[in-house]
């Protein structure tokens, strides 16, 4: 565990929310169980093995020290959570986590929850992609697909987006999502449909066509979403809602999918659609196999061919 230690001895005060230390993309050999991340206040150590009390104390100690000179006047606020064989546990080992805890990135705010769950309100390694709608939105109705707690929305807003049509199944997220906007102020411009997007088409459509769909769906979740049968039947929609010239994001985390397998199934299922870019991930989330990361594509849709003149 030494590069994590390492790496907490490098640590600075931090503004904004943001992964500290990578274990998962496989550069540090022994440490790939290990991600650490900020979410100011509070630090939050996870990892995806068991590990020995021994360990957590070698981190506490690490953590302690490198506060102790960075930030000798605030409390080491830090939590630890395991994620093993499908269970998910989350102590609060040093500290506190403030209630709400809001969260900052780029000048936009976030609640996040870091002691419940494996998602905490904000996916950290997306962080590029809402720099790029926030710079893309300007001008257009945004449709966010499988919109969770709304932050491609907030960033939309902040970029100038006219409307954001929110669509997600849980209305948990949606309502966090709601709290996210009035945080940063947008009391105007986003609406929240709590629906299941395949069974919630026809609204979807007509509230259309948009300049800039965004498609951010969990890989794999039982009876809402499996990217390998249902991705496909997503993009089989995306010409329909999009605008002349409008542009859509296709996101995907899921290690065992390449971005080949978002491509190869945009080009049976929408080949008129054009791949412009694949999306920089943040370089804390550096992988040794960039393939196995999260996958963030954008597409645009013909221009209209104005006819010629006679």
């Amino acid at each position: 565990m030494q590069a994590l230690l390492d790496a907490i001895a490098r640590i600075e005060p931090t503004g904004d929310a943001r992964r500290l230390f990578h274990g998962r993309g496989g550069l540090h050999p022994g440490c790939e169980h290990w991600a650490l991340d900020a979410f100011p206040p509070v630090f939050l150590l996870t990892s995806f093995q068991p590990v020995p009390d021994d360990a957590l104390s070698r981190v506490h100690d690490a953590l302690a020290r490198r506060w102790a000179d960075v930030a000798p006047d605030e409390p080491l606020n830090w939590a630890f959570q395991c994620r093993h064989e499908g269970r998910v546990d989350t102590r609060l080992m040093a500290g506190a986590v403030p209630e709400p805890h809001v969260v900052t990135e780029r000048g936009a705010r976030y609640r996040v929850h870091v002691m419940r769950g494996q998602n905490h309100g904000l996916f950290l390694d997306m962080a590029e992609g809402r720099q790029w709608v926030r710079e893309h939105a300007r001008g257009h109705k945004v449709l966010n697909l499988f919109a969770y707690t709304g932050a491609f929305s907030v960033v939309a807003l902040q970029g100038g987006a006219r409307q954001v049509v929110n669509v997600d199944m849980s209305a948990g997220a949606m309502a966090i999502g709601q709290q996210n906007h009035a945080l940063n102020h947008l009391g105007n411009g986003a609406s929240f449909l709590a629906h299941d997007i395949f069974k919630t088409w026809g609204r979807i459509t007509r509230s259309g066509p948009y300049g800039l769909v965004i498609v951010d769906p969990p890989s794999y979740q039982k009876g809402s979403f499996v990217a390998t049968k249902d991705y496909t039947r997503l993009m089989r929609r995306l010409p329909d809602l999009l605008m002349p010239g409008g542009r859509v994001l296709l996101c995907l985390n899921a290690p065992e999918l390449g971005p080949s397998f978002l491509q190869d199934q945009m080009h049976e299922a929408a080949p008129e659609l054009v791949f412009e870019q694949r999306l920089p991930n943040p370089a804390t989330f550096a992988d040794a196999a960039p393939e196995r990361a999260l996958k963030a594509l954008v597409y645009r849709a013909p221009a209209l061919v104005k006819d010629a003149a006679p």
